[in-house]
């Protein structure tokens, strides 16, 4: 499956594994890589040391190329970014935040250089700022989202209509139908999240997995706009920030209820009331937690018949 994502990072198919805070460990990310995909290490829930020892561990369990994902708006930065080349990392995918502000750097240190947009507006500004690919995210993605509230169907031809260098759609893609028909609306590759969290590698904690096999359609929703709008498995958690938008809350309020540690109480150990459960809509289809290369071999031979019965259409 030759294209420009799968010649940038080099890699025979044309999927990322994407790099989620808590369950996008050195396992997931090495198990991505060894399944001929791009997997990323998500070290928005790392500590730098913790980033370098995941690094390292993932450099030892496969020789294929992998990348981090760093959310920007994260602690620490500096001293990530400087691990990530320390280590030799030659891709990373940056997102929350301004992608002028470490794009450059990175590259002149031979790293590739990713951005994740939510709308046409930062694609441009991602694309101005000399990134070398893009991934635009589309409203049904779990974790933090984009505020415009813009589908990935709807997303991906605008994005691709405004910009020339590689384009990967994320959000709601989970299955080899789903890849074709993004990449049929312009995408060069996807970018999977939801569908390997419910994977044997990844280091979700079990009951966060089964949730996600559980869970069905209307399951999750986008809430916490004035903060960072965040698509969540509707939970006792949920449900107290529902009942306190009906008292007009301030941001002060918010942030005292969310209060610290929601996300890894929720997705990294397991509490399914009071944690913050990230997942995406396309949960209503994921029903078993497979291996990654038995997640990347369905989804590649679900990709080539649908390829084949595009004809009789």
């Amino acid at each position: 499956m030759a294209n420009r994502i799968s010649e940038l990072f080099r890699i025979k198919y044309p999927i990322i594994q994407a790099g989620m805070i808590w369950n996008s460990g050195w396992r997931l990310a090495s198990a991505a890589s060894n399944a001929d995909i791009l997997g990323l290490i998500g070290a928005g829930s790392m500590y730098p040391e913790v980033l370098r020892e995941h690094i390292q561990k993932c450099k030892k369990a496969t020789s294929k190329p992998f990348g981090v994902n760093v959310p920007m708006l994260y602690p620490n930065i500096e001293d990530i970014m400087n691990i990530i080349v320390e280590e030799g990392v030659k891709i990373v995918f940056t997102s929350a935040g301004n992608p002028k502000t470490w794009t450059s750097w990175l590259q002149d240190r031979g790293v590739t250089v990713i951005h994740v947009v939510s709308s046409v507006k930062f694609a441009l500004k991602a694309q101005e700022a000399g990134v070398d690919a893009i991934v635009a995210e589309g409203f049904e993605a779990g974790g933090h989202n984009g505020r415009d509230e813009t589908t990935t169907l709807a997303l991906i031809p605008m994005v691709k209509e405004k910009i020339k260098i590689p384009l990967i759609a994320a959000g709601g893609i989970a299955t080899g139908r789903a890849m074709l028909a993004t990449m049929i609306l312009g995408a060069d590759a996807v970018q999977i999240g939801s569908r390997f969290v419910a994977s044997k590698e990844s280091s979700a904690h079990a009951n966060f997995k089964q949730v996600v096999v559980d869970a069905k359609e209307g399951d999750t929703q986008l809430t916490l706009k004035e903060l960072a709008p965040v698509r969540l498995i509707k939970n006792t958690f949920f449900n107290q920030v529902q009942d306190l938008y009906k008292t007009a809350p301030s941001i002060d309020v918010l942030k005292d209820l969310l209060g610290r540690g929601r996300a890894k109480k929720g997705m990294f150990e397991g509490d399914l009331e009071e944690g913050e459960l990230e997942i995406g809509q396309v949960a209503g289809l994921i029903n078993e937690i497979k291996p990654v290369g038995q997640i990347v071999s369905d989804i590649i031979n679900e990709f080539e018949e649908a390829k084949l019965s595009i004809s009789s259409l």
